[in-house]
C-alpha cells in the first residue's frame, strides 16, 4: 500500500511538473537520433539581443533533428507571467539543471534569487559542459543583494578567485567594449584564413558566418583557452560588407575549460556572436551544434552533412533594448 502512494504520488507530482510546460518553461522531448537520451537545457534572459527567440529556436533544431531532450528557459515577471528580458531577478525552472548533461546560456546582468543560482552552481561543481553565448561573458550583475554567497559572480567583482566574475571564471572573459561600432558594424567570422584551427571538431562544415552584432572587445583569455576562431569587423550591416582591415582581429570563438571550488573540472565553449538575427546564419547555428556534440563526448558524430535547418518559423527581432515582443507568454514561443 505504502509503494502504491509512493507511486501515486511520483505520478502525481510529475504531472504537476509536466503541466509547467508552456507556462513557466518550454521542453522538447527528443526523438531518433544521436542525442536520445541527453538533455540540453538553454537558458534564455537578456535584454538586447532576444535570446528568447534564439533558445526555442535552437531547441527545436536539437530535439528534432538529433534527438535530445531539451528545456528552454526564459526571465518571466512574476506578476504577469509575461516574458520580459530586462526583468533580471526571475528565471524559473532552473531545476531542470539538476538532470542537464549540457547547459546553453545567453544571459546579461542577471540579479538572481539564492535559490535559482544554486542550481547554477551545482551544475558547475558537476564539471558539466556549458555553452555561454554573446553577453554570457558578463552574465550576473548584483546591485541589491551584495550579501548573496553569488555577489562575486559580478561582471565586476573584485573577490578574490573570482576576479571579474562568472564570465571570467568559466569563460575565460568579462565585459570588456564595444570594438566594432555597435548597431553599425557587422562581424565577419576568419574561418579561412591562417588563424583558423582547421583540424578541429567544432568548426567542420563551418565555412562562412557573417552576423549583424558587432565584433566584442576581448582584452585578455587566459592561456588555457583554445582561440577557434577570430572575427573581422565588417563596414556595414548586411553580409557583403567590406571588411574593415584597420581594426585590429579579436577572438570570437574559443573552449576553455573551467573548475570552481569544491567542483570538478568541466569545459566552456564561448563565443561572443549570437543575436537572434546572428543565428540566421546557418554556420553559426552548425558551429553551437557541433559544441554541443563535442561538449557531450559525441566527436565521432560530428559531420558537415549535420542537419540545422530551422524547425517550423523563424522571424527574429532586430536586437535593441525594449524591443521585445511585448505581452508574450513562454507557450507563444513554442
Amino acid at each position: 500500500m505504502k509503494r502504491f502512494s509512493f507511486s501515486l504520488l511520483l505520478l502525481f507530482l510529475m504531472s504537476c511538473a509536466y503541466s509547467q510546460n508552456g507556462k513557466t518553461f518550454l521542453q522538447f522531448e527528443g526523438g531518433e537520433g544521436p542525442g536520445n537520451g541527453k538533455h540540453i537545457v538553454l537558458v534564455a534572459g537578456d535584454d538586447e539581443y532576444r535570446s528568447e527567440e534564439s533558445m526555442p529556436m535552437l531547441a527545436k533544431m536539437l530535439a528534432e533533428h538529433h534527438g535530445f531532450k531539451t528545456t528552454v528557459l526564459f526571465p518571466i515577471e512574476p506578476t504577469s507571467g509575461d516574458v520580459v528580458p530586462n526583468f533580471q531577478n526571475n528565471i524559473p525552472g532552473l531545476e531542470h539543471l539538476a538532470s542537464a548533461d549540457l547547459m546553453i546560456m545567453l544571459i546579461r546582468f542577471r540579479e538572481l534569487p539564492d535559490e535559482q543560482s544554486r542550481y547554477i552552481e551545482d551544475f558547475l561543481k558537476a564539471g558539466k559542459p556549458i555553452i555561454g553565448l554573446r553577453t554570457s561573458t558578463h552574465a550576473f550583475a548584483y546591485q541589491k543583494d551584495k550579501d548573496s554567497p553569488y555577489a562575486k559572480w559580478t561582471w565586476n567583482g573584485t573577490e578574490e578567485g573570482w576576479e571579474k566574475g562568472f564570465g571570467k571564471r568559466i569563460f575565460g572573459e568579462t565585459w570588456i567594449n564595444h570594438h566594432g561600432i555597435h548597431g553599425k558594424e557587422g562581424t565577419r567570422a576568419m574561418v579561412n584564413g591562417v588563424l583558423q584551427m582547421n583540424d578541429h571538431p567544432l568548426l567542420r562544415g563551418v565555412d562562412n558566418i557573417w552576423v549583424p552584432e558587432d565584433v566584442y572587445g576581448i582584452k585578455g583569455l587566459p592561456e588555457d583557452a583554445e582561440v577557434l576562431l577570430y572575427g573581422q569587423s565588417t563596414a556595414g550591416m548586411d553580409d557583403q560588407a567590406p571588411l574593415i582591415w584597420e581594426k585590429s582581429l579579436m577572438p570570437i570563438a574559443w573552449t576553455k575549460p573551467y573548475q570552481i571550488e569544491g567542483g570538478k573540472q568541466g569545459t566552456a565553449f564561448a563565443s561572443t556572436m549570437g543575436s537572434s538575427l546572428g543565428f540566421q546564419s546557418e554556420d553559426l547555428r552548425r558551429m553551437v551544434l557541433n559544441a554541443s556534440f563535442w561538449l557531450l563526448g559525441m566527436e565521432g558524430e560530428i559531420n558537415p552533412e549535420l542537419n540545422v535547418s530551422i524547425v517550423g518559423k523563424y522571424e527574429p527581432t532586430m536586437f535593441g533594448f525594449d524591443t521585445f515582443r511585448k505581452g508574450m507568454k513562454v507557450g507563444d514561443f513554442k
